[in-house]
């Protein structure tokens, strides 16, 4: 039968390969260290777990939730935002809870595209800022993911010779897969953009918390007149180490944030009630839980570097963000990056994400993300010497770890 329209715009689902590979290692007993998906291994705070506990089973709470967020959680986010960077958010009119920010982009995709809309989105760029519009019928123009002049330069192309123009504009910092930061000149460069070409800004700061040096990452609301083109969107699986929890949100312009809200109207009642009164805990609570969650990160990624290094593997060290983006190792820089990945997973046990995942230009990279303790990270470098001094020339050759015990 002939596909359906909107699943013939999804290209295969490039990780399929790999996790393939990593079903089958195993089912044959292997022990994959799985560096791959960017799934928080930390437990969510047991303050935030206790008002779960507490709240759950009441009628009150069983029941149909805000589609929108309850006002509780909204006005905890807004305080958030005046707390970490000095923003003012109405919570009625600037704020919607989404399940998770991956869902809120999608929806918001929803509510402003038009069928054949130009869309500039980074390559490479986390998969849902790109395939969120081509679902809602949109069309993608790739942008460079470094913030500098090179994006720029590409952004003026862009408004120049695409027809019809571009109505939005995606940014990510700190970057996933990337882990680029970006600094508040940057999104002073980008609201100007935005306003002298009639472009919407959709912000994705789901990594605010991730950061390694005295920099918090900061957020495009802080541009005086961000509001009239911006929309920003949050998570909180990171920063309180809830990823199965879902729950993000979408703060900024009024009117698109009005049009979010409509179309979730539509689509979904708002996330379990006492999720939201948990999520709201956190958000109010105390914070030293967000600073041990950085604190771990950081030595992970010291760990990574460092071991990976000494393996054979140099590691550009990120400055934020979850993910190391890490160039394919000479000599296997030939190979494509689900190749090499592929081929880390069956003989190495270790597993990492294609970089073409996040687009045609991650092909020579591979992401890597901290969400194994730093005995596992070492226990890959280990595995990884192995592989490394091997050479892809030798390796038909070569007994995978989990026969070779």
């Amino acid at each position: 039968m002939e596909e359906f329209h909107r699943i013939r715009r999804l290209p295969p689902y490039v990780f399929e390969q790999v996790n393939r590979a990593k079903a089958a290692a195993r089912n044959a007993g292997a022990d994959i260290i799985d560096l791959g998906m960017g799934n928080p291994d930390l437990p969510a705070p047991a303050h935030v777990v206790e008002k779960l506990k507490e709240t759950v089973g009441k009628t009150r709470t069983d029941r149909y939730s805000a589609s929108k967020g309850i006002a509780g959680l909204r006005r905890a986010q807004a305080a958030y935002y005046g707390r970490r960077f000095s923003v003012k958010l109405n919570p009625d009119t600037q704020v919607v809870a989404t399940l998770g920010s991956k869902e809120g982009f999608a929806n918001m995709a929803q509510a402003i595209t038009a069928p054949g809309d130009v869309v500039l989105v980074p390559n490479p760029s986390y998969p849902i800022h790109a395939f969120g519009f081509l679902m809602a019928g949109g069309v993608i123009r790739s942008v460079p993911c470094a913030p500098g002049p090179e994006l720029f330069h590409a952004l003026e192309r862009a408004c120049a010779h695409s027809i019809p123009k571009p109505t939005a504009l995606v940014v990510c910092y700190p970057s996933n897969p990337t882990a680029e930061v970006a600094d508040l000149d940057f999104y002073k460069d980008v609201v100007a953009f935005a306003k002298k070409h009639d472009l919407i800004v959709l912000s994705d700061l789901a990594y605010a918390e991730v950061y390694f040096d005295d920099n918090p990452p900061p957020s495009i609301l802080q541009v005086p007149g961000a509001f009239d083109v911006a929309v920003e969107f949050t998570s909180m699986s990171k920063t309180f180490s809830m990823p199965g929890w879902r729950m993000g949100f979408a703060v900024g312009n009024d009117r698109l944030i009005a049009a979010l809200a409509r179309v979730k109207s539509y689509l979904d009642y708002g996330a379990f009630t006492p999720v939201q009164v948990a999520a709201t805990a956190a958000l109010n609570g105390p914070e030293d839980c967000i600073r041990e969650m950085r604190e771990i990160y950081k030595r992970r990624r010291d760990v990574l570097v460092e071991s990976f290094g000494r393996a054979g593997w140099d590691i550009p060290p990120p400055r934020a963000s979850m993910f190391a983006w890490c160039p394919i190792p000479k000599p296997f820089d030939t190979l494509g990056s689900i190749e090499f990945a592929t081929m880390l997973v069956e003989k190495a046990e270790v597993a990492v994400a294609p970089g073409v995942g996040f687009g045609e230009h991650g092909d020579g990279f591979v992401r890597i993300a901290l969400v194994e303790n730093e005995q596992r990270i070492r226990q890959a470098a280990r595995n990884l010497r192995r592989f490394l001094e091997t050479g892809p020339e030798k390796l038909h050759n070569v007994v995978p770890l989990a026969q070779s015990r």
